[in-house]
């Protein structure tokens, strides 16, 4: 008889062979398991979605889409990309969907790149007030190629002046409207977008990289219904791997597709798609809601407990996974706050808030987001801990060593993975 066939990773395999990159993969696991994991922008995927990731599907060239491939031999491949297209149709009532960007900037360009010619005018929110690089920033694509107008929020409230939105869209009469922020803790209102979008007369373009997971849970309303085009990141509270998509209208399809293959992509990541396909079809269980409205409730209770310790919430909370927080009264900048919490075991990032003082790479603020710990199994009496510990050690460096050893005892309570992959 021969050997047993090879289907996916085995890390006994690589610490032999790769003793080094072993031990990396080894001291990051270590890492997040021994802190509290606070980057809004992460998750722990599970160990299925591990699995596809590490499988022999990277081997697969696979230029094209099920049925329209440039290579021979992707009758596996084809099936592992319609489930990931079937199953995100099913999950976000979707008309069309593509799995294949490599990221959500990825998304965004194919986006772009659908929709628009060079030159074109983009309506878009402000980087410094929550939006993200591909809406405009002038060191990305977007803003050297496109002419972007920015709006932002209130001073009084930090919430999307809708009204300025709208003004803004009237003067300038942009050929696309884009909604969706990084670091931007509001519900925002897509049906009030799609109003002003059809009254000029611009696409809309809703970029829900961070939210995508909570609207696939129900815990925060879908743009899919209100936005021609949608852009999402597959790592973040969906649980998937590090990826992108793109859902659009039925009309769409045929220029977002092309937009991707064969204008700004080749080949596609066919292990990752796979996982995709993974993550989608855990989101579509019943335990994923419950996951998501969670994550929302955590938010909260973090953002209420950092409120309570004199560190105020931008806009006064949260409805999503994420919390802005001012620092200026505590006395600290976002970057050294970063610093203090990373010695005590706790990971979170610096945070431009609205109209802040403060250059980006100091700030006056953090951002907190729960998708890893409620992953972990925590829940608000833990978020109120936690706000706890990030005050104490932001305001006092001496006590990052007793925060550090809590933080870890929170965090083994709350174990993630097996030592072994």
């Amino acid at each position: 008889m021969g050997a047993e066939p090879y289907y996916g990773p085995d890390f006994g395999l690589l610490q032999r062979q790769d003793p080094e990159i072993a031990q990396v993969l080894l001291d990051e696991l270590d890492r997040a398991r021994d802190g509290v994991q606070l980057i809004a922008s992460e998750n722990f995927a599970s160990p299925a979605v591990l699995a596809a990731l590490g499988s022999t599907l990277t081997n697969k060239y696979a230029e094209g889409y099920p049925g329209r491939r440039y290579y021979a031999g992707c009758e596996a491949v084809d099936r592992a990309e319609q489930l990931a297209i079937d199953r995100a149709r099913r999950l976000f009532d979707a008309d069309h969907v593509n799995v294949q960007p490599h990221s959500g900037t990825s998304a965004n360009l194919a986006a772009y790149a659908a929709l628009l010619q060079p030159g074109d005018t983009v309506l878009a929110m402000e980087l410094s007030h929550g939006g993200h690089l591909t809406h405009g920033s002038r060191v990305n694509f977007s803003g050297r190629w496109f002419d972007v107008v920015a709006y932002g929020v209130r001073r009084d409230t930090e919430l999307i002046d809708y009204d300025e939105v709208r003004e803004l869209a009237l003067r300038h009469q942009p050929k696309m409207i884009i909604c969706g922020a990084t670091a931007y803790p509001r519900q925002i209102d897509f049906a009030a977008f799609r109003g002003i979008a059809d009254e000029v007369g611009a696409w809309l373009l809703a970029d829900i990289a961070h939210t995508v997971g909570l609207m696939a849970g129900g815990a925060t309303p879908s743009a899919v219904p209100y936005a021609d085009v949608v852009t999402f990141t597959t790592h973040k509270a969906l649980r998937g791997p590090r990826g992108g998509g793109i859902m659009c209208t039925a009309e769409l399809a045929g220029r977002i597709d092309r937009a991707v293959f064969p204008f700004s992509q080749g080949g596609p990541l066919m292990h990752a798609i796979a996982a995709k396909a993974v993550a989608f079809g855990e989101a579509l269980r019943p335990e994923f809601a419950e996951y998501t409205r969670q994550v929302v409730a955590n938010a909260r209770a973090l953002a209420d407990g950092l409120s309570a310790e004199g560190m105020r919430p931008v806009s006064g909370g949260t409805d999503s996974h994420l919390a802005l927080v001012d620092l200026r009264d505590a006395g600290v900048t976002g970057a050294l706050a970063e610093q203090r919490c990373a010695a005590a075991g706790i990971t979170l990032n610096r945070n431009a808030i609205p109209y802040d003082p403060e250059p980006p790479t100091v700030t006056s603020g953090i951002r907190v987001g729960t998708p890893c710990v409620t992953t972990q199994g925590m829940g608000t009496e833990e978020m109120k801990e936690v706000a706890s510990m990030v005050a104490r050690v932001v305001k006092d460096p001496s006590a990052v060593a007793e925060t550090r050893e809590r933080a870890r005892e929170l965090a083994h309570a709350h174990q993630i993975y097996d030592r072994e992959l």
